[in-house]
């Protein structure tokens, strides 16, 4: 499926004004009562009816979207952050009973059957799923919970630390822990270490307040905790609370050893005795900080070109994104932290929004964000926006996939052999590091949301024992004692999108074997990479996963087989066993 680039068309409006802007419910209102009272009386009046209402839901996401886009760009814009407060708390919490109306009449139509069933599978399964969670109780406090989640990046946008005189953010200040000199990695530690813990109970605040509504949230909806409630309203049709816990089984088992031979190789390389937390990224003395780029123009340049030596489609839909503008990479003060790739599900141009403060970190986040972003362009052809809402176990393949892609052709940042080598093993190292961190991360949420009305303290030394599950016991943290049992609160994704995080994990193990895949047969795997994501959400994740030409499972012999894979790689690279 090595098909040319062409230039992407915006969806063309049949139901709304062309001119149409979302401003207002009372603007939004006669179209979806329009919806809401039509007549179906055959089965092409009820697959126009669809398009319509996918047509509605595309101009409400991407308006949306931009709300969030500026609000995260600039989280000082007090213009901004009334501009999604509105959509939050006036529009959104108005448009989910009419969607909750539709949801019912579509399983209600009688030519709902006559459906293609192959191509509306996911899609009517995702309807029925919503149904069945809808409570109007539920609405105002959704709305709530959004707005309170955003405080967090407020909260973290607001965090830096001086260094020689000069303020930096969170994410700029973290190119020091890769310099070679311990003395100046340790001063920007302790200053790191010292700013967050200066919020610590401004966040648990904010993260008891979050658990309380969640937790109410599922109460109405029947379930006894969030837990429950979440894995059906994420839709996880294809794997099991279980599944999950054969993941972390895995991950402790097969990964934790991988884990302490990176660390130990980074170790006898810096020539040091203990290992402190300032020098799991450090490189030895006499050896410079890898710089990749400068500035945020030559990042999407230089990403531009990786793009074109693996395929020239993938490199027009960044130039694409350049021409519109819809990159935003640099890291300032008062931008949000973290970073993503929004689609837009109208013009079908995603944006892309990162922290980049010229580290090799920042490549890794501008291959893997690229990823999304031709995700996006591949599925914007799928007649309807809900054929293109897919679940994140895929939409993490494709990013973290295209990291391992591009790694070959990485000597668009790095002339030289050996920072192209170091640059390989740093995304490696990440790889293999962030699957550790993920089930620590998802066993966490497990406990938090199965005990509700813990206390902070209880929190605390749970964490405190997950994360030494999961932990090689290499680096010495005496004196953080503080800061590691906090350590859970720069993980974003525990404040804004609960239980989103182990799709991570899931889609790491598959990215691995898409690279396995990619080494035997490269044209193959880019050819099943682009069919993968060309489908949306139009089959189950089992079938997306096929489609790739890998296998959805997390059992401890299939993440063996993938550590199996790495190892020879590690000692061509120099990494004992």
């Amino acid at each position: 499926m090595n098909k040319e680039f062409s230039p992407i068309e915006k969806i063309k409006r049949s139901f709304l004004p062309q001119d149409f802007v979302v401003t207002d419910w009372n603007s939004l209102l006669p179209w979806f009562e329009n919806l809401a009272a039509r007549e179906l009386n055959s089965k092409t009046e009820l697959e126009q009816w669809l398009r319509d209402i996918s047509e509605v839901e595309a101009v409400v996401s991407e308006d949306a979207c931009w709300r969030q886009i500026k609000m995260t760009c600039d989280t000082t814009s007090k213009e901004c952050e009334d501009a999604f407060t509105f959509f939050c708390m006036e529009i959104e919490p108005k448009m989910k009973p009419f969607g909750f109306e539709l949801n019912n009449k579509l399983l209600a139509c009688p030519y709902t059957a006559e459906l293609d069933k192959q191509l509306y599978f996911p899609y009517l399964r995702s309807v029925d799923n919503s149904v069945k969670l809808y409570r109007e109780a539920n609405v105002p406090l959704q709305a709530e919970m959004s707005l309170k989640a955003q405080q967090y990046g407020v909260i973290s946008g607001a965090m830096s630390i001086e260094v020689d005189g000069k303020e930096y953010t969170m994410q700029q200040a973290a190119k020091f822990l890769h310099n070679p000199e311990r003395t100046i990695r340790e001063s920007v530690f302790r200053k790191i270490a010292a700013r967050r813990l200066a919020d610590k109970d401004k966040l648990n605040e904010l993260f008891n307040e979050l658990l309380t509504i969640r937790q109410e949230i599922a109460v109405n909806a029947g379930f006894e905790n969030y837990r429950d409630y979440k894995f059906r309203e994420l839709g996880r049709f294809d794997y099991t609370v279980e599944d999950c816990f054969a993941f972390h089984a895995a991950v402790k088992e097969h990964i934790v050893p991988l884990q302490a031979m990176l660390l130990n190789h980074r170790k006898a390389r810096l020539g040091i005795d203990v290992m402190k937390p300032w020098d799991s990224d450090a490189e030895p003395k006499g050896t410079e900080p890898l710089q990749p780029f400068h500035t945020g123009q030559e990042l999407s340049d230089k990403a531009v070109a990786v793009f074109n030596r693996l395929r020239p489609y993938f490199s027009g839909c960044l130039q694409t994104m350049q021409q519109m503008h819809r990159l935003d990479l640099e890291s300032r003060k008062g931008k949000a932290p973290g970073g993503y790739n929004c689609p837009l599900a109208e013009t079908g141009v995603p944006f892309i929004f990162m922290n980049a403060a010229g580290t090799m970190s920042d490549v890794i986040t501008m291959m893997h964000e690229g990823g999304h972003a031709v995700h996006s362009f591949l599925s914007h052809h799928q007649p309807l926006s809900s054929f293109k809402e897919y679940p994140m176990e895929i939409a993490e393949l494709a990013s973290m996939s295209m990291e391992l892609f591009t790694m070959e052709h990485w000597d668009e940042f790095f002339k030289d052999s050996s920072e192209l080598g170091r640059a390989r093993l740093e995304e490696l190292e990440r790889a293999i590091s962030v699957l550790p961190w993920i089930a620590t991360i998802d066993k966490y949420q497990h406990w938090i949301y199965t005990h509700p009305g813990h206390t902070n303290l209880e929190r605390e030394q749970e964490w405190i024992n997950i994360l030494n599950e999961f932990s090689t016991g290499i680096t010495d943290w005496s004196g953080f004692e503080e800061y590691r049992a906090n350590f859970w609160q720069k993980q974003l994704h525990l404040f804004e999108v609960p239980f989103y995080y182990i799709e991570y994990g899931i889609a790491q193990l598959g990215a691995l074997a898409m690279w396995r895949q990619y080494r035997q047969n490269k044209e193959q795997a880019l050819d099943n990479y682009m069919a993968a994501l060309s489908l949306g959400y139009t089959k189950t994740l089992k079938e997306l996963y096929a489609t790739a030409g890998i296998r959805f499972d997390l059992s401890p012999a299939y993440v063996k087989e993938l550590a199996d894979f790495i190892i020879p790689i590690f000692a061509e690279m120099g990494v004992a066993q």
